[in-house]
């Protein structure tokens, strides 16, 4: 009765105890990398969702008035507040600025900041990693990296804009999605993404911080 009751009440053994460790582990190294990928592209999709609305306002603005704007305010472009990324429309920023103190805004704006009252390491307006070797198709003017370039009124002007922002909290590199509304033909990722064709109005990842970090 007594052995019947010690082998009841035994605890693991080390082999038993080593088998759950390896297999918790080897389920932690299945699910860390895909939880990381799943909350990479949640945030990522702050960048792409803003950028089709930029497009979007872009398109909007130049069917009434046969040109683009750099200009946010002009366009209709202005994200929520709590914004990961950077916005720029313009190769010379003059950009709304949200600090934990406050919104710094102006008239003539062609970049929004990182909200820093929710993201308050995050530099204001971190360093974009540009595609490389873009060769455009169709017609009209080149657009500017970001911005108009040269052209500045008349139906043969394009422009792009930029998202760039710290998703992993490193500094090695920007997380970097490009817009514009002509096609690229060519077009080089700074790193992350192997694709070498850019659709006008489709975000292209010139650099992709979680999987160019490690």
């Amino acid at each position: 009765m007594n052995r019947l009751i010690l082998r009841k009440h035994r605890g693991f053994s080390i082999i038993e105890f080593l088998i759950v460790v390896a297999i918790l582990s080897i389920l932690a190294a299945v699910a860390i990398p895909n939880f990381n990928r799943f909350k990479t592209n949640a945030q990522q999709g702050e960048a792409k969702a803003n950028l089709k609305s930029w497009f979007s306002a872009q398109r909007a603005y130049h069917q009434e008035n046969s040109r683009y704007s750099e200009n946010v305010h002009t366009v209709g472009f202005l994200p929520e507040l709590g914004n990961r990324y950077a916005y720029y429309f313009a190769s010379s920023l003059n950009c709304i600025t949200r600090e934990a103190s406050g919104v710094t805004d102006s008239p003539n704006a062609n970049c929004i900041t990182v909200d820093r009252a929710q993201f308050p390491n995050g530099a204001l307006t971190p360093k974009a990693m540009l595609p490389i070797g873009i060769s455009y198709e169709g017609e009209g003017a080149d657009p500017g990296m970001p911005g108009l370039n040269a052209c500045t009124t008349g139906t043969g002007c394009n422009i792009s804009g930029l998202a760039a922002g710290n998703i992993d909290n490193e500094y090695l590199g920007i997380d970097t999605w490009w817009i514009s509304t002509k096609d690229a033909s060519r077009i080089a990722a700074y790193c992350g993404n192997s694709e070498f064709e850019s659709v006008a109005g489709e975000p292209y990842l010139s650099f992709n911080d979680i999987d160019c970090d490690t």
